[in-house]
């Protein structure tokens, strides 16, 4: 997710401070992980500079001056199109899982090991996600889902893998 996008988005409904600007932040999207201060104004420096924002105001705080930023026409422009472009979907052609289990296969360990072991791991973040997901608001629940259902093909990768591992290492080690 691009923070600089995600810091205009919440200024086009009002200008914000950027302590206002990580508050709203993180309790949109720091479910998992809060954003720094020191990502909140590296991010707006680097949009000031780019004219995407502006400096409304400031105002005495208990510290140093407090800027209030504004988003600029070419803020807008910007977030508009980065929000109508669609994401690339990610591609795990050549994932570390995989690439495990082909040096399994290369140096005689069992494979199956590693795959049952990872099998194992999924199993209990899933377990944990779904305990989230039953106490958690809208946006916790929705996130979940979004993580469960990765899980579930990650899983579906995994057996099928499996059950192909015997051709999988014959075609490796030839």
């Amino acid at each position: 997710m691009s923070l600089g996008h995600t810091i205009l988005g919440l200024l086009e409904s009002q200008p914000r401070h950027g302590y206002d600007l990580k508050r709203a932040y993180d309790e949109r999207f720091g479910h998992t992980r809060a954003l720094h201060y020191g990502q909140v104004y590296a991010t707006l420096s680097r949009l000031l500079k780019n004219g995407l924002v502006e400096v409304d105001g400031t105002e005495p705080g208990d510290g140093p001056e407090r800027k209030r930023y504004v988003i600029t026409d070419a803020g807008i422009t910007d977030v508009t199109q980065w929000l109508a472009t669609p994401e690339s979907p990610q591609s795990h052609v050549q994932s570390t899982l995989y690439t495990k289990v082909v040096l399994a296969l290369l140096t005689g360990r069992p494979a199956a090991e590693v795959l049952e072991a990872q099998r194992a791991e999924h199993l209990q973040y899933m377990r944990e996600l779904t305990r989230r997901k039953l106490s958690g608001d809208l946006a916790d629940q929705l996130l979940c889902d979004h993580a469960l259902f990765h899980l579930e093909a990650d899983l579906r990768w995994l057996a099928l893998t499996a059950q192909r591992l015997d051709e999988l290492a014959r075609k490796v080690r030839a």
